[in-house]
């Protein structure tokens, strides 16, 4: 049995606008000792989604529909008592800016020992310890003279550190990791990537790595999920997606990497602009931005296909190449006409 189990997930925020439907029909699963890629753009619906994990979100949001489980339980509607339990527990989060996440008025040490002994049953000199220990582990120097420091007083690498220290000292089996390496410089991501790498491979727990950078994903990730306009348009092994994607969004996201090959070149960026999620379109969320956008693409959503055992794609290119080739009959006419049915 999988050690997480989401499907079908609907979140929305009710806004005076309307209904903001941030996350559509979200299903995957994360094995034990996995790591899980989240990548899309920002307002994809990566961050709502691990937030309606931890069921940590804004008052105006609400899970709608679907079923999320941990280990077999049932953590949709479980209520606030049982997901105190869950949280920090067994599935622990790094936010996306630990200058925020930190509170400004008290020490490293108060905030490390708060979540410890929140958490567990650990006596005071029993927390303090093993936040000392948690920052050694995560490579905080002096971290005894470190407990006594105000967050201002550390670098934007080494809050992260903090972040991670604090995320992992109930030993969680799930991290959800929130672009974790956003605002820092290059040579301080590879640093915590490497950090976390290690200490995924040390600890044995699963991580979902939410990010719009593919570089991270390439160098982390088991399993990568692309999401776009709240809806996962591509699904498979790191492999697959680099090597062998089957969506225009992907396709679009593998162009915008800049490459040792693409020096001196212009960029091929995505045209266009991020879908509005308060008038979603009937058909394909992205077709508007798509350079082989077809009649049926503006009209229906594709339902996600398999490629093979380890990649799933939703894309009516897909249907039209296996019309073509002979692999997938249709019923109708071909994509091209807006009536197809694999």
């Amino acid at each position: 049995m999988a050690l997480l189990e989401v499907n079908n997930l609907h979140t929305s925020f009710f806004t005076p606008a309307g209904e903001v439907r941030a996350v559509n029909g979200v299903s995957f699963q994360l094995e034990r000792g996995k790591v899980l890629g989240i990548v899309g753009e920002s307002g994809s619906g990566k961050s709502v989604t691990a937030y309606s994990i931890m069921q940590i979100l804004a008052s105006t949001g609400r899970i709608v529909e679907g079923s999320i489980k941990l280990d077999g339980q049932e953590l949709v509607n479980a209520g606030e008592k049982v997901m105190k339990q869950v949280r920090g527990n067994k599935i622990s989060i790094i936010f996306q800016d630990p200058m925020t996440s930190l509170n400004p008025t008290y020490t490293i040490g108060h905030q490390l020992m708060e979540a410890i002994t929140l958490h567990t049953e650990r006596s005071k000199k029993q927390a303090w310890d093993r936040a000392v220990e948690m920052l050694r582990l995560v490579n905080v120097n002096e971290p005894e003279k470190r407990m006594k420091q105000y967050p201002f007083e550390f670098s934007g690498g080494m809050r992260q550190r903090v972040m991670i220290a604090m995320a992992l000292a109930c030993e969680p089996d799930i991290l959800i990791a929130d672009e974790p390496t956003t605002a820092l410089d290059v040579t301080i991501q590879a640093q915590i990537l490497e950090l976390m790498k290690s200490l995924q491979e040390e600890l044995g727990m699963a991580i979902i790595m939410i990010t719009h950078d593919l570089g991270v994903v390439a160098q982390l990730c088991d399993e990568v999920i692309v999401m776009y306009a709240g809806s996962i348009c591509e699904q498979g092994t790191a492999e697959e997606i680099f090597y062998n994607p089957r969506h225009e969004y992907t396709k679009g996201l593998m162009r915008s990497i800049p490459t040792a090959d693409t020096a001196g070149t212009r960029l091929q960026p995505i045209t266009g602009t991020p879908i509005d999620l308060l008038n979603m379109p009937k058909g394909c969320p992205f077709a508007p931005r798509c350079d082989n956008a077809m009649k049926i693409c503006l009209t229906r959503r594709c339902e996600r296909m398999k490629i093979n055992d380890d990649h799933m794609a939703a894309c009516w290119m897909n249907v039209k190449a296996g019309a073509e080739d002979g692999s997938i009959q249709l019923e109708h006419e071909d994509p091209e006409g807006g009536e197809a049915d694999a």
